[in-house]
């Protein structure tokens, strides 16, 4: 491994958790599930240069990346995103469009040394589709034991870190990238919803690890899961923009509509049948997608 790889795995400060990585990174497809702020995308990234350094050909699903390309589309402008959440129109639109895509990419690539990972927070209607089983091409693939639903999990300290530093950086983000992540009231919000929906708690209960978890384990109940608990702050500082840097390297193809592709020009024009802003059947910023 080169220096320069070595260097952005950080997850070598935590023995136990580089070890799950390195069995992840021998999977078929991999998804990061969970809320906002829980290292979601640092799990992926890891995993992406662990996976690249094996030899493997990492292609990418990222929410983040796939949610704008509706947002800006003729029929998508009509539902822009309002304090920090995104319209529920774009995420059902978003929603119909993964599962067809991730049958789209096995089928393209069908190789053993291909692996897709991908971000998938399930909250308020985020590509849960996944999670669902739908009687379609895709269900064979996502239930497959190739296929592991990661469930990333912080411990309490963990978590106070993670909120500490998305208070930082929204306040001087680092680069471009980090003003589309969602705020730190988002992320405050989320969780009370979600001790909510889990029964014993209340819109003041504290984030507990166990709760959270629970919760994306009942989601996640027709699939092949995966609870990583992060007890350990890793240094992320060498890492930079997660993202970008797993883009600029060339390993990770990514998997997104495309506005050219006709398929997906059409399917963005299904939201003019789709409810209108305001309507009925539109909430905006709720966690109820994870009563399923």
């Amino acid at each position: 491994m080169s220096d320069a790889r070595a260097s952005r795995i950080v997850v070598d400060s935590d023995r136990r958790l580089a070890e799950r990585i390195r069995g992840l990174a021998e999977r078929r497809m991999v998804f990061f599930a969970g809320l906002p702020g829980t290292g979601k995308s640092l799990l992926a990234h890891q995993l992406v240069h662990v996976a690249s350094g094996a030899g493997r050909q990492v292609h990418l699903l990222q929410w983040d990346v796939a949610r704008p390309v509706f947002e800006v589309s003729p029929a998508g402008r009509r539902y822009p995103v309002l304090d920090g959440v995104t319209h529920a129109v774009i995420r059902r639109a978003a929603g119909l469009w993964v599962r067809d895509a991730v049958a789209r990419w096995s089928a393209r690539y069908g190789g053993p040394e291909h692996l897709l990972v991908g971000e998938t927070p399930f909250v308020g209607n985020r590509f849960v589709e996944l999670a669902r089983p739908i009687d379609d091409r895709a269900e064979a693939l996502l239930a497959s034991p190739s296929c592991r639903f990661v469930i990333a999990t912080p411990s309490r300290e963990v978590r106070r870190f993670l909120e500490a530093q998305r208070e930082r950086r929204a306040a001087e983000p680092l680069h471009p990238r980090e003003r589309e992540d969602a705020p730190p009231h988002v992320l405050r919000d989320l969780w009370r919803s979600l001790a909510v929906i889990a029964g014993g708690g209340s819109s003041t209960s504290p984030y507990d690890p166990a709760v959270y978890s629970g919760v994306y384990e009942r989601v996640l109940r027709h699939r092949n899961t995966d609870v990583l608990g992060l007890d350990v702050v890793l240094p992320t500082e060498p890492v930079g923009d997660r993202r970008r840097t797993v883009h600029r390297r060339g390993r990770a193809p990514i998997l997104g509509p495309s506005r050219a592709r006709r398929r997906d020009r059409a399917l963005v024009g299904d939201l003019r049948h789709l409810p209108g802003p305001g309507r009925a059947g539109c909430p905006v910023g709720t966690v109820r997608a994870l009563r399923v």
